[in-house]
């Protein structure tokens, strides 16, 4: 039989407060994987320094890149010029 998935998983046993698993379990829905959830809540805490864009502006996004780049370079006076484009 073919895998459906290239991703390899195991079994973890981790304790966990019981009102806190049925809290959290009060939170999917019948067709929701645990499991799936606990993975990407992992995978977003690893994750944390990253931004997801999908849910930023094209204002917040300049703003962000702005913030990483030499002041006194091109790339400075370009994100600054689209800021204030975004801001009209």
């Amino acid at each position: 039989m073919k895998r459906r998935t290239n991703r390899r998983t195991a079994p973890y046993h981790v304790t966990i407060p019981v009102r806190l698993m049925e809290d959290f379990d009060q939170t999917l829905s019948y067709k929701q994987s645990r499991s799936k959830v606990i993975t990407k809540l992992i995978e977003n805490y690893l994750e944390k320094d990253q931004i997801h864009i999908g849910s930023m502006t094209k204002y917040q996004i300049c703003i962000s890149l702005r913030n990483q780049v030499d002041p006194d370079g091109a790339e400075y006076i370009l994100l600054t010029s689209l800021l204030q484009i975004f801001s009209k």
